[in-house]
């Protein structure tokens, strides 16, 4: 530890500039504004200001010539680095410009196809029965009861859902259920078709006690740090055991892995101005030393996440949760002297106690308490709405932009939590347009600039941003056409002449709009779209498999304040294929520096899963209304199905650490869903031919592979999480698997 300064050293580092790259998909996206009557891509001030359409012309647009007025339009902001950051930002609006356009324009029923005609099939017909050939029957193998449907009282409409639990209501997936339920004698499956969402919750309430308060008996630490002898210093770790050399341990290890993922906090002020005073000092109940103890305890998480014995081992491959036990996880002791100060900081309207529910929130996230992390979530959701509320100042203070970015950290939590389990917002999204986006202007430590270098977490973090407005943009088109206006129109009802609601045009608007999306992302974020596991499509230099300053056998650290103890041979480390990720999970996994796995695993499957989503309809009707299935909607559907596939979440390495990925039962529950639609795939003959014909040659191999990643997934989780329990028994039923 003698190379670890007293307090880092900070530089105002300067950033190098060239051009940006321009988005792809030019003729999707000059396709989509000839349908929409060329919308202006770039409006001049004036007619921006009147809210009007502009023409374009230059120099002069047709509006300021006609009222002889003087024509400006905007240029493009030169940004520190590559332009990117602040292009990416800056483009949010022009995305839910058109996205708005959606919502407001009519529905219009398609006079051709909305999507275009693979070189397997013969030109669209207009039923499934000429698209997809008379050989194959089109109606599905299940009889479908008078259930009632989730949407709108009836089979005959659809209405959009976001939640697996809404979606498992569906009638084909309710005779689903009922087929298997004699193997389910412990289960009740009709009490999804009841209750929805909530009984889930309910079910993870009465399975969860809370985490332990005492610290007796003494554990075994699961990190490669040592806090304390337990045989002469037994019970809860006491604050004279935090040397200096452990607590810039620790705390350079959540900075460099977790705080990369939500970056809330300033480590130059942290590690200069806090530990110091900290140290020297020593810890009192104010929120200084809250937070420092919510470091702590995330950076032993950090440690014993990556580095940690497995909690168990089935058929000898170890677990993806390492460190701690089921009761016991990594960190407790300290998260508990954070616990026993947070009750004197419950009321502050400060930044700081925004900070604190949110590390409070992370670290319960980290435990697998999904109840746990909603309410600390919540908390941190109305702190900062009353932190905006009462100072309005803070949004133009030297603590600007970590308001801005502990902001957004929420609105991402909060938004997944309403889309998959229902939970009520907070309000916290009628600030966005008053907070506004950060941009990490402010100083910071020569380490975070060397983290950014290798891991571009600004640059993930703004991109999760904007994907959670598109998702969410994409959500209320999505669910106004479905409620607001009556039931979905074509493809989504069998008659196709209800007005208004969404449609195919609609739906390939918004997957054009998700394309634009990833491509408006920087080159060495960017990644083909039908190869989720593999490296960025650009920057080879930097993501060469065979760089040892990024893709290391895991001998190396994963950064240079988490040392590891594991030893792995030589040989491990030499792959054949250029991936990032792998389904391989019995391979000694690569070992990324700055949790550069787990960024880049999140922003892909968040875009597979907004993919999933906008195509699920499409499944819908082929599930319940197969003898309406046009050309179009077969191809969508299969777009749905392909979008399911080989999450990297789910891939190693990331899934060979679980505790560092937030929010890790959202993709619990979407993963559950996934596996029950696949299965239906290889049921229904519709589906199956859709399969055979439609979603490509790899389909069936990279098919079984994602069912493989999934079902691990579950049965990992199934020991810590008592939801997944539930979820487990009911694939282990549907599948026919072995415990």
């Amino acid at each position: 530890m003698n190379d670890i300064p007293a307090t880092p050293s900070t530089s105002e580092p300067s950033h190098s500039t060239s051009n940006a790259s321009p988005p792809s998909g030019g003729l999707s996206a000059a396709s989509l504004r000839k349908e929409r009557g060329a919308i202006a891509a770039q409006a001049c001030d004036t007619c921006r200001s009147r809210k009007q359409r502009c023409d374009e012309q230059r120099p002069k647009c047709g509006t300021c010539q006609k009222f002889r007025l003087e024509c400006n339009y905007r240029e493009p902001q030169p940004t520190k680095k590559d332009k990117t950051l602040v292009e990416i930002l800056d483009r949010i609006k022009s995305l839910e410009g058109k996205i708005d356009y959606l919502s407001q324009r009519p529905a219009v029923t398609p006079s051709a196809s909305a999507y275009p005609v693979p070189n397997s099939l013969p030109s669209p017909l207009p039923t499934a029965q000429g698209a997809l050939g008379s050989s194959v029957p089109t109606s599905s193998s299940y009889h479908f009861p008078d259930v009632a449907s989730v949407a709108s009282g009836g089979e005959d409409h659809y209405q959009y859902v976001s939640s697996v639990h809404q979606m498992l209501k569906w009638p084909a997936i309710q005779q689903l259920f009922a087929s298997i339920q004699p193997n389910l004698p412990d289960i009740d499956l009709s009490v999804l078709e009841r209750e929805g969402p909530a009984s889930m919750v309910a079910l993870r309430r009465s399975a969860i006690l809370g985490l332990p308060t005492d610290t007796s008996p003494p554990v075994a630490r699961a990190s490669a740090i040592s806090m304390h002898d337990p045989v002469t210093a037994p019970g809860s770790i006491a604050v004279s055991d935090l040397s200096w050399d452990t607590m810039q341990t620790l705390s350079k290890a959540y900075f460099d892995s977790i705080n990369l993922l939500c970056p809330i906090l300033n480590r130059q002020s942290f590690m200069s101005d806090t530990l110091p005073t900290l140290f020297s000092q020593g810890f009192d109940h104010g929120m200084a030393s809250t937070i420092a103890f919510l470091v702590f305890a995330l950076g032993e998480v950090a440690l014993a996440g990556s580095d940690g014995p497995s909690v168990h081992v089935y058929n000898g491959r170890a677990s993806g949760i390492k460190g701690g036990s089921v009761d016991r996880p990594p960190g407790l002791e300290l998260f508990n002297e954070a616990r026993r100060r947070m009750g004197f900081n419950l009321t502050e309207c400060s930044l700081e106690n925004v900070q604190i529910f949110e590390l409070a929130s992370i670290y319960y996230g980290t435990c697998f308490y999904p109840l746990d992390f909603w309410r600390m979530t919540t908390s941190a959701s109305m702190a900062c709405q009353a932190l905006i509320t009462s100072h309005p100042s803070a949004l133009s203070s030297a603590q600007a932009d970590l308001t801005r970015r502990a902001f957004w950290h929420c609105s991402v939590m909060e938004t997944g939590l309403n889309l998959e389990l229902g939970f009520p917002l907070t309000g916290l999204e009628k600030m966005e347009s008053i907070v506004g986006l950060p941009d990490f202007s402010g100083p910071y430590s020569e380490d975070d600039y060397m983290s950014n270098q290798e891991s571009y977490f600004q640059e993930h973090f703004a991109s999760q941003i904007v994907l959670r407005r598109l998702l969410v943009d994409f959500h209320v088109v999505l669910g106004t056409g479905s409620s607001a206006h009556g039931p979905m129109s074509a493809p989504f009802s069998p008659t196709g002449t209800c007005p208004g609601g969404a449609n195919q045009v609609t739906i390939r608007q918004l997957a054009l709009q998700l394309e634009q999306w990833r491509g408006m992302l920087p080159l060495h974020l960017r990644w083909h779209e039908d190869a989720p596991g593999a490296f960025p499509s650009s920057n080879a230099n930097l993501y060469n498999p065979t760089a040892a300053s990024l893709f290391t056998p895991a001998t190396t650290p994963i950064s240079p304040a988490m040392p590891t103890t594991t030893q792995q041979p030589a040989a491990a480390a030499t792959l054949t294929a250029p991936l990032m990720f792998t389904t391989d999970l019995d391979a000694a996994p690569p070992r990324y520096p700055y949790a550069l796995d787990v960024q880049v695993a999140l922003l892909r499957s968040r875009y597979y899963y907004t993919k999933y989503l906008i195509h699920r309809p499409f499944l819908y009707k082929a599930l319940h209304h197969p003898d309406a299935m046009a050309h179009d909607d077969a191809v969508g559907a299969a777009e749905c199905l392909k979008a399911t596939l080989k999450w990297p979440v789910a891939m190693s390495p990331t899934c060979r650490n679980k505790r560092l990925v937030p929010c890790s039962f959202f993709f619990t529950q979407n993963f559950f869903g996934i596996l029950v639609l696949l299965h239906l795939s290889t049921t229904v003959p519709l589906l199956r031919r859709i399969r055979r014909t439609l979603c490509g040659e790899r389909f069936e191999l990279d098919a079984r592979e994602t069912v493989g990643l999934y079902l691990d997934w579950l049965r990992d989780l199934k020991g810590v999480d008592r939801g997944t329990v539930w979820h487990w028994e009911v694939v282990r039923a549907m599948y026919g698997l072995e415990e």
